[in-house]
């Protein structure tokens, strides 16, 4: 199977990819880690590359960065927060975070502006991650078309990438591309490098399994150019509203919850679109029960209700036909917008930080 990050591909059996690309399984890590997030401990975040040097830079408290990036493209929503949930945990654990707005990827790939790119950035991004937890502390905040402190450094660093690949493996990992994405994964590939010219040479990059061709691109072209190779972890993508098979997308508002979304419209949404895994009829749901491995309201519970042993229940009650598929959509209404709820003060207290995090 060939993956493509710029374009959404149903992942059927994550599995199977797995060991077709060599990504080891990620579950021993997910016991041994301590206070995790839900992303981690409700089993999101299934491989990795190298993780044993986190684990042991976590353990021995040596140093380590985290690498990651924004795509400045539309409306922050759930399949966003997994992401920066994992880096917020990682920087409480002491690892610096080199956080990178891809704007100039936008730009080339997506034909967004710059102007815009850096508003969506900002408004939709930074201050939700800010109100998430985020903090200035140990962080490296970027744009791609600014670059980090050692900018020189950064913007020959791909340039030099480019030396260290040939045409035939780009068509191998990406298949055929334009000029615009190849310069693109260029770019990616000295983002994720980069705080290593500041002498962390551990690092990770957690992504999902969609931007599998970008870690391994960036790990060849590191063990050519004399780099210690990124460890990365692989996160399954949250799906859309409209079923397990689909992709939350920010041009389709119909297909995600967004950290800005009020009440009603959380409500609307999941009682309207989300996919349920119940029976056509009432009598048929109560002698057969629903099927929460594919109903949407119960995936998304999984990343909101925190006790275990009443999400258990959840679970075999509704596969057992007690609860309705009505009834698990009110508890994650409820739940989404007691978190919202929380949320939308924290983003207010944001909004006065933000300039400490943009110091250029």
């Amino acid at each position: 199977m060939m993956l493509n990050p710029w374009e959404f591909k149903e992942v059927k059996d994550y599995n199977k990819l797995m060991k077709e690309f060599g990504i080891n399984d990620f579950s021993e890590y997910k016991k041994r880690l301590k206070n995790t997030p839900l992303e981690i401990r409700r089993g999101l975040v299934i491989g990795h590359k190298d993780f044993h040097k986190i684990y042991e830079s976590i353990a021995k408290k040596k140093k380590f960065a985290v690498l990651t990036g924004l795509m400045p493209s539309g409306v922050f929503h759930l399949g966003h927060m997994t992401v920066i949930n994992q880096v917020i945990y990682y920087q409480k654990l002491g690892a610096k975070i080199y956080l990178l707005v891809a704007d100039l990827e936008a730009q080339l790939t997506r034909n967004i502006k710059e102007d815009e790119a850096r508003k969506i950035a900002i408004e939709e991004y930074l201050i939700n991650y800010i109100a998430l937890g985020l903090k200035n502390k140990n962080l490296n905040f970027y744009f791609q078309t600014k670059g980090p402190k050692k900018v020189q450094e950064y913007m020959n660093l791909s340039k030099l990438a480019s030396a260290k690949t040939t045409f035939n493996e780009i068509k191998t990992i990406y298949g055929d591309i334009t000029p615009q994405k190849f310069m693109s994964a260029l770019t990616q590939t000295a983002d994720i490098l980069y705080p290593q010219l500041e002498g962390i040479k551990t690092t990770i990059t957690p992504v999902g399994f969609d931007q599998h061709p970008h870690a391994s691109f960036t790990r060849d072209i590191a063990s050519r150019m004399g780099f210690s190779l990124p460890a990365f972890t692989f996160h399954k993508l949250l799906p859309g509203l409209q079923g397990i098979k689909t992709k939350m997308s920010s041009s389709k508002p119909e297909s995600y919850i967004a950290l800005t979304d009020d009440e009603k419209t959380v409500e609307t949404k999941i009682k309207k679109y989300a996919f349920s895994g119940g029976r056509d009829t009432l009598e048929e749901h109560r002698k057969k029960g629903g099927n929460p491995d594919i109903d949407i309201s119960y995936q998304y519970l999984t990343l909101f209700e925190e006790n275990d042993k009443k999400l258990e229940e959840i679970y075999n009650s509704y596969k057992s036909g007690n609860l309705l598929s009505g009834e698990l959509k009110s508890i994650l209404i409820e739940k989404i917008n007691r978190f919202l709820k929380e949320h939308r003060k924290k983003r207010e207290k944001a909004k006065k930080q933000i300039n400490i995090f943009l110091r250029e």
